[in-house]
């Protein structure tokens, strides 16, 4: 089979994701906020070139209707926990999810996974736990993680871990994650 992407191609992908978000969040007198970000949404080409799509979410829903499409949509694994508890949709729920879109390029798992137990695991979760357990090297994607890989994969997980600050303000802006 084809050979898993490079780290450069999924840093890059992420790059221009970052970006994309950020000239949404910053285009026009209000933000665009996208609402639902994941990677099924960042289409690349061929050249793994990435476009941000599915703007479906880009609106503010009714309470019942959010928590529908939510179920609907099965992006549990992508969704900002404030968002999920306040209903309020902001810039900072796209880092949230953005956040998840990094790990899933640096860990090579989906969102919500299943490591071989029956249980659906989360991914943020998981992630959070390694971070604080120091065994950040366990969930990375083992065809990436070589040697001199060691310091730029801590850089791209740290900036993981502020997008999934579990406080909306404190996560920085998609501006400062591009």
């Amino acid at each position: 089979g084809s050979q898993p992407p490079s780290l450069d191609t999924r840093l890059r992908v992420a790059q221009e994701s970052a970006d994309a978000l950020a000239y949404l969040h910053l285009s026009m007198n209000h933000p665009i906020v996208h609402g639902d970000v994941k990677s099924m949404n960042i289409l690349l080409d061929d050249n793994y070139m990435a476009k941000v799509t599915d703007f479906g979410a880009s609106r503010t829903l009714p309470k019942d209707a959010a928590q529908f499409m939510t179920l609907v949509q099965g992006t549990l694994g992508y969704l900002d926990p404030e968002y999920l508890q306040e209903r309020k949709l902001t810039e900072k729920s796209d880092v949230y999810s953005f956040g998840v879109v990094l790990l899933e390029l640096i860990t090579g798992k989906t969102a919500i996974y299943h490591d071989g137990s029956m249980e659906a695991k989360n991914l943020a979760s998981s992630f959070l736990l390694a971070m604080k357990e120091e065994s950040l090297e366990d969930i990375l994607d083992p065809s990436i993680v070589r040697a001199g890989t060691e310091t730029l994969l801590g850089e791209v997980a740290e900036l993981g871990r502020m997008c999934l600050g579990p406080i909306g303000e404190e996560r920085p802006s998609m501006t400062q994650v591009a």
